[in-house]
């Protein structure tokens, strides 16, 4: 059992040496809780006597250890009630959005003070549809009172080295179809690429795995390039750490470039960069906004996306100066 799933399976049991608890909701993905990263961040400056607790998904707990000073509270979604007794929670936090939902598993939790968005219940900021999300939670914490800068986005270095260190990563997965670049074409991408003299690898969640063995038998490369399915959350961070160059769709593979200032080309379909997008540094933005049909849960890629070619991808690792 890794360190993460100990702390993860100690977490409910502890009860903080005595110290207040500050709790965090935000039972989301991967990039989800990279973009709250510079809030995170804020938070713990602001309550540094706090044991400090974020409530998401179990498998979340090697990518929160890269955040630093968090236990995590495995929460599957908001459908069931967080497994804290009310009254425990000195400070409760709502990141995970602003419906009746999750304000409900906040209230639920009766602490002594509550941050979140303006609701029936409590004063708060609007509710912005168009900010981007790290500037989102940051000027949530802003109105609060906590300092926060939504550029605040650095991770701690994984303690394992990368398996392929200087590689050049094609993430070829994503969490829905609507994200997905055509197979062919980050085949063609890889085979570029390699004749340009990279070492190419493909990566992915363990679902993702034939996918990404497609990608590489029609870029001609060997077998061996395929780590999808084979790294676990802390590998792969060191990995993006590492690597040369990182091409993703708008997916946490995109967002730990950003964190760790890696070179990168993200694709852009049904979600708008301009509130998912990176912040400024190394990273080159693709997509065709005015073809956008923007259906995060289509079966299909967006548009948007399809409109991305090849040979946009490479004028882009060209333009970072890594071809």
């Amino acid at each position: 059992m890794s360190g993460g799933e100990l702390l993860a399976h100690a977490a409910p049991g502890n009860q903080g040496g005595g110290r207040p608890e500050l709790l965090v909701l935000r039972a989301l993905k991967l990039g989800d809780l990279l973009v709250a990263v510079p809030a995170l961040k804020a938070l713990r400056r602001a309550y540094p006597g706090h044991r400090l607790r974020y409530a998401a998904q179990g498998w979340l707990s090697e990518a929160l250890g890269l955040v630093g000073g968090y236990e995590l509270l495995p929460t599957h979604g908001l459908d069931e009630p967080l497994a804290v007794e009310p009254g425990v929670v000195d400070v409760a936090v709502n990141l995970h959005g602003s419906g009746p939902e999750s304000q409900g598993r906040i209230e639920a939790l009766q602490a002594r003070r509550t941050i979140g968005h303006r609701s029936e219940h409590r004063d708060g900021p609007p509710w912005r549809a168009r900010l981007h999300e790290r500037e989102r939670w940051a000027a949530l914490l802003e109105w609060h009172g906590i300092e926060a800068d939504p550029l605040d986005i650095q991770l701690n270095t994984p303690h394992q080295p990368s398996p392929v260190p200087a590689a050049s990563v094609l993430h070829v997965g994503a969490a829905y179809g609507s994200r997905l670049w055509p197979a062919e074409r980050f085949a063609a991408v890889a085979s570029a690429l390699a004749v340009a003299g990279h070492n190419v690898v493909f990566t992915g969640g363990s679902q993702e795995r034939e996918r990404a063995v497609e990608v590489c038998r029609q870029s001609g490369l060997s077998g061996d390039a395929v780590l999808a399915g084979r790294l676990g959350l802390g590998e792969f961070a060191a990995t993006i750490a590492a690597a040369r160059l990182v091409i993703s769709a708008d997916t946490g593979a995109a967002h730990l470039a950003s964190a760790y200032g890696t070179p990168s080309v993200v694709l852009f379909g049904p979600a708008p960069p301009e509130i998912w997008g990176p912040p400024p540094g190394p990273h080159i933005v693709l997509t065709r906004a005015e073809l956008r049909r923007g259906d995060t849960f289509a079966h299909h890629p967006d548009p948007a996306l399809l409109a991305v070619t090849v040979q946009d991808v490479l004028a882009a690792v060209g333009e970072l100066g890594v071809l």
